[in-house]
């Protein structure tokens, strides 16, 4: 088995709408894990038996046409489970999370938050919270981790096509972002700011209803693949497949990719 492991998140923003495209992305990269979010589909409509008949395995938990998680794996997935487990309102359609060649995985599809004025944005703050503690219960920073999705928030300036503008938008707006760092504080570093430090207009999300956003830049980097600093320090590549941005009937988002070399794990 090599020790390069290739892992990738996508905000599909519907799964039966993006199949055939994310079929043969799979096809083409080849990933160890492809993380989705925005499945937009209930379990019993989940369009398992394509992805499996394509030599893929899959786990998946959704609830009808809202949000919706799944983790596609080239391997046996081990440890599979679903939403924060805690005593407040489910979350399985928000985080799923397993084990693959011995490393854990969490994929997120962080509440958006509606309006900074809304309880919704309030109930996203909250939901970085409780993801805290869902880490202290589960995990340590000391370990291998990966924590990856469409994480609804901007974390730098740099993330985005117009800061200024933006600056009171549920994904860029100043207590998301202290929410996202305190998630990262508890032991997470930003695999693709590692490899590109300062690196401008590197987007995964484009608005539909801006006029020509990818060539004009119109972005925001909002889809994240996180890692604790034994697993980040092995990061060899990172990149964001913007081309998928521009095919036919595309989502919003489009496909983060990083790889690791696991044979420099202690």
């Amino acid at each position: 088995m090599s020790d390069i492991l290739t892992v990738a998140t996508f905000n599909a923003n519907s799964i039966r709408v993006r199949l055939a495209q994310v079929l043969d992305w799979l096809k083409r990269v080849q990933p160890d894990i492809l993380a989705l979010q925005e499945t937009k589909c209930s379990d019993e409509d989940f369009p398992v038996d394509p992805i499996r008949e394509a030599g893929w395995r899959v786990s998946y938990r959704g609830r009808g046409g809202r949000a919706g998680v799944a983790i596609i794996a080239a391997d046996d997935l081990e440890d599979v489970a679903y939403g924060l487990d805690d005593r407040e309102d489910s979350d399985e359609h928000r985080l799923i999370r397993a084990r693959l060649r011995g490393i854990p995985i969490i994929n997120t599809y962080v509440p958006q938050g509606k309006g900074i004025d809304e309880p919704e944005f309030r109930y996203k703050l909250h939901w970085f919270e409780r993801l805290c503690a869902f880490l202290d219960r589960h995990y340590r920073p000391t370990h291998p981790l990966l924590w990856l999705g469409d994480l609804n928030v901007a974390p730098e300036p740099i993330d985005v096509y117009d800061p200024k503008r933006l600056a009171e938008h549920v994904d860029f707006h100043p207590e998301a972002r202290e929410a996202l760092e305190r998630v990262k504080a508890w032991g997470f570093e930003d695999v693709f700011r590692r490899l590109h430090p300062g690196e401008p207009e590197q987007y995964s999300y484009w608005d539909y209803r801006a006029r020509n956003p990818v060539p004009n830049k119109v972005g925001w980097r909002v889809d994240h693949i996180m890692a604790t600093p034994p697993l980040a320090a092995t990061a060899t590549e990172a990149w964001i497949d913007v081309q998928e941005r521009l095919a036919e009937r595309p989502s919003d988002h489009t496909f983060l990719v990083a790889r690791f070399d696991l044979s420099r794990l202690g």
